[in-house]
């Protein structure tokens, strides 16, 4: 039953993440059909509203249709959500066991990568063809190379990455995350999760302020004149509390306690109000110090709520954790969608928008789940030629020993491992792929990965 009661829970964890990427795709629509037509500026509430509504009088339609609208317009803020989100949700990774740094960095990093890699090493083609037969916009060569190449070619505003899609600045921030993390993971044990989380909130704070005042920079909602532009909020000081707030409730939560246990009526209400005081404060200079760190609180709180419902009540928790496992990728396509569909078959189409909307979410949900199915075929490919290439390239001499079956190997740093098939691959070189076990996990390993137990233990002596 307590398994039960975890399952939903973390299917609601995953509504949320599959429920934000979705409404950046709308958000994002909206804005592109509407040329921009509204950005919180920093004039105070009356005057954004008033800019709101004539905004959303240009979507025309019905009195419904411009009250569902209303909210789009806001779809940014689940920016934050995912920051929280993934503070959270790397905790529980760690499923309470001690945290290795080598092992965690390379596995958190490459479940960044592969799909980002997957998405952006198929759509660049694909663009570029669909900008052939159209005669519209192709990426640039460099701009494609970059992101092609990303992390390698790297810079933390995203710089690379914007003009062949927008949203991918985020990749660089969750980047940040995932190398900081074992570093906060071992403050939080230090130093406890209240200090932790007061300090990181004074940092964050500190540096907000700077980053408005000193730095004259503006969030990345925001379009205004300010000398540095947005990059002083992509930073990842500029989210650093939110993603620790995530940490701090997903220790809580493994102890069983915290706001994860609140009644729904309690949790409801108290992110309305925390979801209020920040979405006021968005709309001055001095807000914006704090706004973002309230709006992720307050929404996150909210949309638990109605998540858990969905999961507990009408036992679509299955549907959830199906959909949630491919928000990320729903997130690094979408953009492409929505660029292209608007500027090449919608224009300005107002009735055409409404019809192709439902399609480009439902559309970008199945380029999605094409695209995890594709990226293990990618790394297939990648390990065997490295493996083949590395078989040409390296000596004779270098090679040392025939594996053999059933044989006692270390790889890596670990011992324990045994040879449970041996394939020659290059003829010419007698070079041996080995599929090795360590009782838990099976892997295919370059022979050069491994070593023999015996000449361990003799080199050890």
């Amino acid at each position: 039953m307590a398994n039960s009661k975890k399952l939903q829970r973390l299917a609601w964890l995953e509504g949320i993440r599959i429920f934000a990427a979705v409404l950046l795709l709308i958000y994002h629509a909206q804005l592109l059909f509407t040329q921009y037509a509204f950005t919180p500026q920093p004039t105070g509430l009356i005057a954004n509203l008033q800019q709101l509504f004539l905004a959303t009088s240009k979507l025309g339609g019905s009195w419904l249709t411009q009250a569902l609208s209303l909210p789009v317009w806001f779809g940014y803020q689940f920016v934050d959500v995912f920051v929280l989100v993934s503070g959270f949700s790397l905790v529980l990774s760690l499923k309470g066991r001690s945290i290795e740094v080598g092992t965690f960095l390379r596995r958190r990093i490459l479940r960044i990568l592969l799909p980002f890699w997957t998405v952006a090493w198929l759509a660049y083609p694909v663009l570029w063809a669909v900008g052939k037969w159209t005669n519209s916009y192709i990426p640039d060569a460099w701009h494609t190379f970059a992101g092609m190449s990303f992390p390698i070619l790297f810079d933390y505003g995203g710089e690379l990455l914007l003009p062949t899609n927008g949203p991918w600045w985020f990749v660089p921030l969750i980047m940040s995350f995932a190398l900081i993390f074992p570093v906060l993971w071992y403050l939080m044990n230090r130093w406890g999760s209240r200090n932790l989380l007061i300090a990181t909130t004074g940092i964050t704070l500190v540096y907000r302020a700077l980053a408005v005042y000193v730095f004259k920079g503006h969030p990345t909602y925001a379009i205004v004149s300010a000398s540095a532009g947005w990059e002083p909020f992509v930073h990842f000081i500029a989210k650093l509390s939110t993603f620790v707030l995530g940490m701090v409730i997903a220790r809580q939560y493994s102890q069983g306690k915290g706001i994860i246990f609140w009644k729904s009526s309690r949790a409801f209400w108290v992110g309305i109000t925390t979801y209020a005081v920040g979405f006021i404060a968005q709309f001055y200079r001095f807000g914006w110090i704090f706004d973002d760190f309230l709006l992720a609180i307050g929404l996150t709180l909210c949309c638990m709520v109605v998540f858990r419902f969905l999961s507990d009540r009408l036992k679509l928790g299955a549907v959830m954790i199906w959909l949630g496992a491919y928000s990320y990728s729903y997130f690094l396509i979408h953009n492409f969608v929505v660029d292209r569909t608007l500027n090449l078959y919608v224009r300005e189409q107002l009735p055409l928008y409404y019809q192709v909307l439902p399609w480009m979410v439902l559309g970008t949900l199945a380029l999605s789940v094409i695209a995890d199915q594709v990226t293990p075929l990618l790394v297939k490919g990648a390990v065997w030629l490295w493996n083949y290439t590395d078989a040409r390239l390296t000596p004779i001499a270098k090679i040392g020993w025939t594996p053999r079956v059933g044989e006692s190997v270390r790889y890596g740093s670990k011992s324990g491992w045994t040879i449970q098939q041996v394939e020659r691959v290059v003829h010419d070189k007698a070079f041996y792929l080995c599929r090795i076990s360590d009782g838990k996990k099976t892997v295919w390993v370059n022979q050069n990965d491994l070593r023999q137990e015996v000449a361990v233990q003799q080199a050890n002596v």
